[in-house]
């Protein structure tokens, strides 16, 4: 299985940290966000990584390059010049690198302790999602859940933690563009072909200085 970082966000909520310097790259306990990612990945037996890259790109590949020095092959999907097509219109560019198989997506912007599952089994579904319990900054969460099964609306709501296996038929229909990925989603939902599971390890969304700050001073403390 193949995995995918999503990398390719401005960053608008993380200025003036994002002004010279992708939110990837940014660090946690001195050590950039998606080298966690990449770590994990080798460990848990990922051979290729495919990241999206859009403003500031270069540095990315400046500071990763081509993966060796990790033990991955990584290879990147621009999208400089559309100017980040958004994370459903990124997956679709990057197709034909993730290939026909079921592939893993990751945020860029998140920090956890999720073990990812190069063997992951889609079954008949299109895509599995990791959701998690819902943090102050989304108190009402994203999806719902029955056993399995996603619900756009339920009693009780999750978060989407932006870890997600993908059938890539998903999204063999969008038109290329700029495409969030949550209609997407919900239209799928809708015909019982999302599922999903709720992990309650460490997991945080890197999305204001604020919350980076925060995860910096309690990885210190710890």
């Amino acid at each position: 299985m193949k995995a995918m970082v999503l990398a390719a966000g401005r960053g608008e909520r993380m200025r003036p940290l994002t002004d010279f310097m992708p939110k990837p790259l940014l660090e946690v306990n001195k050590k950039a966000l998606i080298l966690y990612h990449i770590e994990k990945l080798v460990k848990s037996g990922f051979k290729e990584l495919i990241i999206n890259i859009a403003y500031l790109g270069d540095k990315i590949p400046a500071y990763l390059g081509d993966g060796s020095k990790y033990g991955i092959e990584i290879i990147y999907s621009n999208e400089q010049e559309s100017g980040g097509l958004e994370s459903a219109g990124g997956i679709k560019k990057a197709l034909p690198l993730l290939g026909n198989e079921p592939f893993l997506v990751i945020n860029g912007d998140i920090f956890c302790d999720y073990s990812f599952d190069a063997e992951f089994n889609l079954n008949d579904m299109l895509a599995h999602l990791i959701l998690v319990k819902n943090p102050n900054h989304n108190p009402n969460g994203d999806f719902g859940l029955n056993r399995t099964l996603v619900l756009n609306e339920a009693d009780e709501q999750y978060t989407f933690s932006g870890i997600g296996y993908y059938n890539p038929k998903l999204f063999h229909s969008l038109s290329p563009g700029k495409s969030p990925l949550g209609p997407l989603l919900r239209q799928e939902i809708e015909n019982k072909k999302i599922s999903a599971e709720i992990y309650h390890g460490e997991w945080y969304d890197i999305g204001t200085p604020q919350r980076l700050k925060d995860i910096n001073d309690r990885m210190k403390n710890d």
